[in-house]
């Protein structure tokens, strides 16, 4: 049986030309830089005490909420740092050449101020629900910031969609591929153990998905970067050459190698913002509905978290991967059958050029990151579902998004990995409106929080 399989479906293609085309890419970048011009540089003013808040828990202050700071970026993180950190740089160089890394890492640097922004909002207007908990993000301050139900309904229902689509069926179909594929494992037994795993993560809600989330994503990252990082030591030579062609690149295009027909500047600019908007989430407003359940004394201490989520997904973690691709010298070549490596192929090449085991590096963190990214996303879509259909729905969604997993283990998803994408691209639209329209709030919200940091500080 083969590892992959295709379905044509031209039409969804075309859909998902026009929603993740120009106006997009340009909308989001376009927000990014306004939110860094009237925020001042703040992701790279305050990155150093954000960083703290995140790796030194004592520093945050108490307050209301359901996780700490902590858990709640954890649990963005599970969402976000997934199999695009592996198989995503991979596929970005194989198409726009090493210089889309240096636009991955513009865009990632811009999207920590969106990602600022939607948190920030998120925890401003957050309700308590029925159940006593925390709920959040762009759906309720759409509503409460805005009045527009209308365009909070939409983002609520593409999410919901796509939180069973990519965040569930495609992450299960991705592990039962590298089981079948690695240790012939057949996919319906990876889905009843995945299955398992996922109810007893998510059945229990945000207190049990942000436990998980907080011990499973930094042993995986650390894992995973311990792996990458080992590369880079034995090639430590190599390491100048590589920032060098990804710098230079960056600005001229790539000139073909190997099996690669080269790139164009243009080529590398749109596929490096793409890859880096859909790396680090920012834009999608998602992971502020993991933001709105931090216990946090005031908005902006947790906004500040929130977007070293997009430090931590992009600036770090696919660093990682786009420097073991340039310095394994994997880039440009065929496989047996005489097809360029691309994507998860190409990182797994690239670890077992230089580590014998390395391929079980690949294999082992492809599996946790689609683990995590599943129950990341079980959360947003039980929000999604809750802001819709009310409380009550809660139990039932758990109940159906965990035995969703069997299915997505087995079936062919071609097209579900498309409509996914989509949904993906129309819950940005209302998300960045939104911003736009309540950007002064968000500045008002953080000068209020920079005077309360100044206070603490005298």
């Amino acid at each position: 049986m083969p590892c992959t399989q295709t379905i044509d479906a031209e039409w969804l293609s075309i859909i998902y030309g026009w929603i993740w085309g120009a106006p997009l890419l340009f909308l989001l970048v376009g927000v990014g830089i306004y939110l860094t011009v009237i925020l001042r540089g703040l992701q790279f003013r305050y990155l150093k005490y954000a960083l703290e808040l995140v790796f030194f828990p004592k520093m945050a202050k108490g307050g209301k909420g359901d996780i700490s700071h902590f858990a709640s970026l954890m649990t963005a993180l599970a969402a976000t740092i997934g199999i695009g950190n592996i198989a995503g740089v991979a596929t970005a160089v194989t198409v726009g050449g090493f210089g889309a890394l240096f636009w991955m890492w513009v865009t990632a640097l811009i999207g920590m101020a969106i990602k600022y922004a939607e948190a920030i909002l998120a925890v401003k207007y957050r309700v308590v629900d029925e159940r006593g908990e925390m709920s959040g993000g762009p759906m309720y301050f759409i509503e409460k910031g805005l009045g527009w139900k209308w365009l909070a309904y939409a983002f609520a229902i593409f999410g919901a969609i796509a939180a069973f689509g990519g965040g569930n069926m495609l992450q299960a179909n991705s592990v039962a591929d590298v089981m079948r594929c690695m240790f012939s494992i057949p996919s319906l037994w990876t889905g009843v153990i995945l299955a398992a795993f996922t109810g007893l993560t998510v059945l229990w809600g945000i207190q049990s998905i942000g436990k998980v989330a907080s011990y499973l994503v930094p042993f995986m990252a650390i894992f995973y970067i311990a792996g990458a990082g080992l590369i880079l030591v034995l090639n430590y030579d190599r390491i100048p050459h590589a920032f060098a062609m990804i710098f230079s690149s960056a600005f001229s295009g790539q000139a073909a190698l190997g099996g690669f027909l080269g790139s164009s500047l243009v080529l590398a600019i749109q596929v490096g913002v793409s890859r880096g908007l859909m790396t680090s989430e920012a834009g999608l407003g998602t992971a502020s509905i993991a933001a709105a359940a931090a216990r946090t004394d005031h908005p902006g201490r947790q906004a500040l978290v929130s977007m070293t989520g997009s430090f931590l997904a992009t600036i770090v973690m696919c660093s990682m991967t786009g420097l073991v691709l340039a310095v394994t010298n994997v880039f440009g070549t065929v496989n047996s059958d005489g097809k360029l490596l691309t994507g998860a192929a190409m990182t797994l090449a690239a670890f077992q050029s230089v580590i014998p085991w390395g391929g079980y590096i690949v294999t082992v963190g492809l599996i946790l990151f689609a683990f995590t990214t599943l129950v990341g996303w079980a959360y947003y879509g039980e929000k999604c579902i809750e802001y819709i259909f009310g409380a009550s729905s809660v139990p039932y969604y758990r109940a159906i998004f965990t035995l969703i997993v069997i299915p997505g283990a087995i079936l062919e998803l071609d097209l579900v990995w498309k409509i996914s994408d989509i949904c993906n691209g129309l819950m940005a639209f209302p998300n960045l409106i939104a911003l736009m329209a309540l950007s002064g709030i968000v500045v008002s919200e953080t000068q209020s929080f920079l005077k309360l940091l100044a206070a603490e500080k005298q």
